[in-house]
């Protein structure tokens, strides 16, 4: 059987003052580690307001589990934290969630849309 496309869903709870050195933070951490592991094979980070916070989903997506184990070490279903969390009062959710890639088109339009 072929192994399916893997997405990792992580997400975090911030407060507004320190969304954006977050957003930083997050991009010299998970996302430069993510990209440096062999089987990464792209990411999505979504941010929107929840409960007087900036909420963050960062979608990582992989060619196996067997990758998302080279980043994330045996137990998958663990967040991947890191030391500096705390200077953003960070509330991280502690698991993670993995999903079978089903679709992953975009409209050719689309492509490299940033806001």
């Amino acid at each position: 059987m072929e192994s399916m496309m893997q997405a990792r869903e992580w997400k975090c709870r911030v407060p507004q003052d320190k969304s954006e050195g977050f957003l930083e933070y997050l991009y010299a951490t998970g996302v430069k580690d993510t990209s440096q592991t062999d089987g990464f094979l792209g990411a999505q980070i979504y941010k929107r307001e929840a409960d007087g916070l900036v909420e963050f989903t960062l979608i990582t997506y992989w060619r196996d589990l067997e990758s998302i184990k080279a980043f994330a070490g045996d137990n998958i279903g663990v967040a991947r934290l890191y030391p500096e969390d705390d200077k953003y009062d960070l509330e991280p959710d502690l698991t993670v969630q993995h999903y079978e890639v089903i679709e992953h088109s975009f409209v050719e339009s689309m492509s490299g849309v940033n806001n």
